[in-house]
């Protein structure tokens, strides 16, 4: 039997370019070679497809791109891509299956996922609608806000409105300390926590250079918890973890540079709590159309010990610190079984839709 050809897709327009690059090495690398051929596929921070034939240890660094270039330069027909009629070798005839690890818009928006709908080739993870809704921390606060599931106080606002009238609105309405977000952006880029209403002016500046659209949300001294989901109409679940940042909160820094940072899978709450959580992450799941995979992320008050949704990530890190191949490997799943799996429902979703 012909093994499928998948193509893991990387990089991508977004700030972060170098986790999504990072965390497709590893998918790469543990994805079972007895059953599939690995296409690389590389976006380049200026929107460029291209094939890459080398070293995947050269995407986690970055040197993929010069070595695809050179490769392109000397042979277009072969390692151009043709997505919609340019010149060069059609992506249907290069891949069965598309597997985008690319985290942040242009990728983990429905963008991506919507060209390949067009384009009519399987995918993993979730489709147009659950990429959308949950990279927009807007529209998916007003969708969990739908679902009965409690959220810390928040205001959105546009960058156009930051001003003083606005700054004042949220002093009125909010308690510090603040978070202030770009609504579609992740890995905790654009993010800063404000304790002060001094600093609330240049963080809002700060998230504006990532997004148009922001939030603003009232903090609370919680547990950072975090649950993985896998599936399509029937969902399976991983065993919750926490997040304990070396930082006053989980940014970027804390997140990927600072071995500070602990992650702990399980979490240290009881099994009642795990429970709960985990119900209210399958809510999430369904209240926002979500497909194949996510990780949602949690807020456990320390003082009343009531969770409060966070956020949903429609493409979850798959880096040898993120927390979803480690809460599903808790469970019991093998990186390579959890690639099997999001396959399989990438396949069921995809016959579905096109009544196979």
């Amino acid at each position: 039997m012909a093994k499928i050809k998948v193509g893991v897709i990387f990089g991508g327009k977004s700030g972060e370019h170098e986790v999504s690059r990072v965390s497709a090495s590893y998918v790469i690398n543990a994805i079972d070679k007895k059953k599939y051929t690995v296409k690389t596929i590389g976006i380049t921070k200026k929107g460029e497809w291209l094939l890459y034939e080398g070293p995947v240890s050269d995407i986690a660094n970055g040197r993929w791109e010069a070595k695809a270039k050179k490769d392109l330069k000397e042979n277009p027909k072969h390692f151009a891509i043709q997505i919609l009629g340019c010149g060069g070798k059609n992506l249907k005839n290069v891949i069965d299956f598309a597997l985008p690890i690319l985290h942040g818009p242009n990728g983990e928006d429905g963008t991506v996922q919507g060209l390949l709908e067009l384009i009519n080739i399987p995918y993993g993870g979730c489709g147009v609608l659950g990429c959308a809704v949950t990279m927009d921390k807007i529209v998916a606060k007003e969708i969990f806000a739908n679902a009965g599931l409690p959220q810390t106080p928040y205001i959105a606002l546009t960058s156009n409105q930051i001003g003083k009238k606005t700054v004042d609105e949220i002093n009125k309405k909010l308690k510090y300390p603040l978070f202030v977000k770009p609504a579609n952006m992740g890995s905790s880029v654009g993010i800063t926590k404000v304790k002060d209403k001094k600093d609330l002016m240049a963080a809002l500046k700060l998230a504006a250079k990532y997004d148009e659209r922001l939030v603003v949300e009232q903090g609370v001294d919680c547990l950072e918890i975090e649950t993985a989901i896998m599936g399509n109409d029937k969902l399976i679940t991983g065993v919750p973890g926490e997040i304990v940042p070396a930082a006053e909160f989980y940014d970027y820094d804390a997140k990927y540079n600072n071995a500070e940072s602990k992650t702990l899978v399980p979490a240290k709450i009881s099994k009642e709590k795990q429970k709960e959580v985990l119900e209210m992450a399958k809510i999430a799941y369904k209240a926002c159309g979500c497909s194949g995979f996510v990780r949602a992320d949690f807020m456990l008050d320390k003082k009343t010990q009531k969770f409060y949704i966070n956020e949903i990530n429609a493409i979850p890190g798959f880096t040898s610190i993120s927390m979803f191949p480690m809460m599903m490997q808790k469970k019991g799943l093998s990186y390579a079984e959890i690639i099997d799996k999001i396959i399989d429902y990438g396949y069921e979703r995809y016959n579905a839709k096109n009544n196979r």
